[in-house]
């Protein structure tokens, strides 16, 4: 490395990215730095995003009692006036936990934390508007990554007051849990927040502009969440698209291009997120973002510049905290010369909602698409002994299978655990298994994992009658 800069690689941003970067080039021997400012050390991930509203969900799942309801009764509750101090209580708990365990982090990997935030001044400077904003810092870097992540996007005909008109970072000030919602945008946040709320026995409109929501998951488990959430008392509003939001003291109001209205107590509006490039002075570093504040890499994480590398939300999709991990890993080690691979294939996807949903591989519209053979087998939790002593009769998990070859291309899942259980398969279609070894192999009792036993016995069932006709009919 050229020991004229200050650090061999100066990371910005401490999230989920960041943090891996500087960890993978940490021990990889090289010096390393990471400037954030010290009040969001872990990044939007720990402090406003992904582990407050997963935190909150878990909250919200065990004081509504709601899991048991379907054992004990529709009225079972275990905690019968939840209060917004109920909730944070476990948020900062949590987030202060979670922001040590980053702290610690760094510091027994030598890397310096440095509190501020940071500006280009030349492609390998950059300056550093120490937190307090009364002094400057110049550091020097062969490397950089930059991982600021994205803040929500806000419109400019919305007037956010912070109070009755919210984006997704504001949803957790809110005082006390409204009798009434608006969610606008029915993307991963929107649905998570919608449905936490209903939860809560808020009652929710979810309004979306597009004709569908999450369209980048299987239908038939978007279909049972919608189900899920309508029986909570959730109302849907496609194809609509908001003109204007009005608030006073009392409550606002929601008007869509369409002419309707919507009263209700709070709107959250979660209109998708913008790149935290502004004041980055990207020219100085001979970057420009696009319209939403977002850099382009290529495959290797890497900028129009040589040395510049980004990761994790600010490149765009599919902004995950697990995939944002991934290519903070990825990045440092291309830039530092390590080997390193991606399955990019098999990468889950996971969906918080209550009751929650993830996938991985391939979906049937995918395969049909491109004319694959393939058989699905189905498995519904209340046929599972776990799904009774859990209480949850809707969960489900689907298994997509190749007709001919047997490999598992694809598996989806709804309800209970399913961001747990989704590993199962992406293990076996990273290891190129079939389908036989489900059949075959013993899998503890009772469990919501024996789920993929019974899909995978009725793909092969499904596949055993094609191939029984076929020799009959005589078809090719």
């Amino acid at each position: 490395m050229d020991h004229g800069f200050d650090v061999d690689l100066a990371v910005i941003g401490s999230g989920p990215g960041g943090q891996k970067a500087a960890i993978m080039a940490a021990k990889l021997g090289h010096r390393v730095c990471v400037i954030d400012r010290l009040h969001m050390v872990g990044g939007v991930c720990v402090n406003t995003g992904t582990i407050p509203s997963k935190t909150l969900r878990e909250a919200v799942v065990y004081l509504t009692g709601m899991q048991m309801r379907d054992l004990y009764g529709a009225s079972y509750r275990v905690k019968s006036d939840i209060t917004i101090g109920d909730l944070l209580a476990r948020l900062q708990h949590v987030i202060g936990r979670e922001t040590e365990v980053v702290r610690a982090q760094l510091l027994r990997n030598h890397i310096e934390l440095i509190g501020g935030m940071a500006a280009f001044t030349d492609p390998h400077t950059l300056s550093v508007e120490v937190d307090g904003g009364t002094q400057h810092r110049t550091v020097t870097a062969a490397k950089i990554v930059i991982a600021t992540g994205t803040t929500p996007a806000r419109p400019p005909h919305i007037e956010f007051d912070g109070t009755r008109i919210l984006d997704s970072d504001q949803i957790l000030t809110l005082d006390h849990v409204p009798d009434s919602l608006v969610v606008v945008g029915a993307g991963v946040i929107g649905v998570e927040y919608a449905s936490i709320f209903a939860a809560l026995g808020t009652r929710v409109t979810l309004v979306e502009k597009r004709p569908r929501m999450l369209e980048f998951c299987d239908p038939e488990l978007i279909e049972s969440l919608k189900f899920h959430l309508r029986d909570q008392g959730m109302s849907f509003r496609f194809g609509e698209e908001v003109a204007s939001v009005a608030s006073s003291g009392h409550g606002t109001i929601t008007t869509l291009a369409s002419g309707k209205k919507i009263a209700a107590e709070v709107v959250m509006y979660s209109a998708g997120r913008q790149g935290a490039t502004a004041r980055l002075d990207l020219p100085k570093a001979g970057l420009t973002a696009d319209d939403r504040g977002r850099l382009v890499v290529d495959e290797n994480y890497r900028t129009a510049v040589e040395h510049v590398y980004a990761v994790g939300d600010v490149i765009g999709f599919p902004a995950l905290a697990a995939t944002s991990m991934d290519q903070g890993r990825l990045a440092a080690s291309h830039a530092f010369d390590e080997p390193a691979n991606e399955l990019r294939d098999l990468q889950p996807i996971g969906i918080y909602t209550i009751p929650e949903l993830s996938y991985c591989g391939r979906t049937e519209e995918d395969l049909t698409s491109e004319a694959v053979p393939f058989e699905v087998g189905i498995s519904r939790y209340r046929e599972l002994a776990r799904g009774q002593i859990v209480g949850d009769p809707y969960g489900m998990l689907k298994l997509i299978v190749h007709s001919e070859t047997r490999h598992l291309l694809g598996v989806h899942v709804f309800g209970t655990s399913a961001t747990e259980l989704v590993h199962i398969g992406q293990a076996i279609m990273g290891c190129g298994g079939t389908i036989d070894y489900l059949v075959d192999t013993v899998l503890n009792y009772p469990t919501l994992s024996e789920a993929y036993k019974v899909a995978a016995l009725d793909a092969t069932n499904k596949m055993r009658a094609v191939d029984r006709l076929t020799s009959v009919i005589g078809v090719d």
